[in-house]
């Protein structure tokens, strides 16, 4: 069974950045966040992703000219559960970054190499409307045609990081985005629009015992998702995210960014228990961020508890 909470955790797994400069934050493409799904249902994960392209600055910045190249691996655990007598489930993803960066510094070329634990990601989702908490026995995917629900992902400062280095694994922040996603059946195909708002804590120790602050980041993303046959679907996907102004002990480092990414996910079930999904995006507009090719191959793993 391929649920809405293991789709949106395997999602989860791609979304590990190389520094704060390829912070993903704002760039995810989740199909079926928010998709029907039975209670008392758990999915284990494996995922592996590879990213690749430029990466654009703003002006003001010492760092130019530069390309990126970061391979992640990542392990999860989904549980759904009944919150309230609404169907809920609550996912949490580990992940270990591999990346490596080169470009202008000051003008002087330069290079890094990060090999470390990236910060950890959970995520707590509820289905408001349309799908009450029920039971396998009882539980009938296509029952709701029309779902709105809502789901709050935290990022932990637990990932490496060093102060002395510009380019970190970790963020050293907290982050968390709120969000309301919106889903319709027709048929085969299922129309999804999500719309968030991603904030940041201060990084205190930043390059010295400097603060690092960033505002906002809106986000929203639109899906169209075709069922093939039962538990194997395509999807078409897109986003765009603007905001996320940053400075440092008040200094303004970086303006708004506005960006755009669009994608495409297959999902196909290997028997009652397994499934696959393979995604690729990339950057449709970007001007600060990574423009990115991003591919992603995730193993799941489903099973009803006892």
């Amino acid at each position: 069974m391929l649920t809405g909470a293991s789709r949106a955790a395997s999602r989860l797994a791609g979304l590990v950045a190389l520094g704060g400069c390829l912070a993903a934050a704002g760039q995810e493409l989740e199909p079926g966040a928010y998709s029907p799904a039975p209670v008392n249902y758990n999915i284990a994960l494996v995922s592996a992703g590879s990213s690749s392209g430029d990466v654009a600055f703003d002006a003001s910045s010492p760092v130019s000219a530069t390309s990126a190249v970061v391979r992640t691996a990542s392990a999860g655990f989904v549980h759904t559960f009944a919150l309230a007598g609404r169907s809920a489930s609550i996912a949490a993803v580990a992940p270990y970054v591999r990346g490596d960066a080169e470009g202008l510094y000051l003008g002087e070329r330069a290079s890094a190499h990060r090999s470390a634990f990236g910060d950890p990601l959970l995520r707590l989702a509820v289905n408001l409307y349309g799908v009450p908490a029920e039971d396998a026995r009882h539980f009938t995917s296509g029952a709701a045609r029309t779902v709105v629900g809502a789901s709050l992902l935290v990022v932990a400062p637990l990932g490496t990081y060093d102060d002395a280095r510009l380019i970190n694994v970790g963020a050293n922040r907290w982050a968390a985005r709120p969000e309301i996603g919106f889903r319709r059946a027709i048929g085969r195909l299922t129309l999804e629009a999500d719309v968030g708002l991603w904030l940041y804590g201060d990084n205190r120790d930043y390059r010295g015992g400097r603060t690092r602050t960033q505002d906002p980041v809106r986000s929203a993303q639109l899906h169209a998702i075709y069922t093939l046959y039962p538990r194997a679907w395509l999807a078409l996907d897109a986003n765009t995210y603007a905001g996320g102004r940053t400075a440092v002990d008040g200094r303004q480092t970086a303006g708004d960014q506005h960006n755009s990414r669009a994608g495409v996910t297959l999902a196909l079930p290997l028997d009652a228990h397994q499934s696959l999904r393979v995604a690729y995006s990339r950057g449709a507009r970007v001007t600060i961020g990574g423009d990115f090719s991003t591919y992603t191959l995730t193993y799941q793993y489903g099973w009803l508890a006892p």
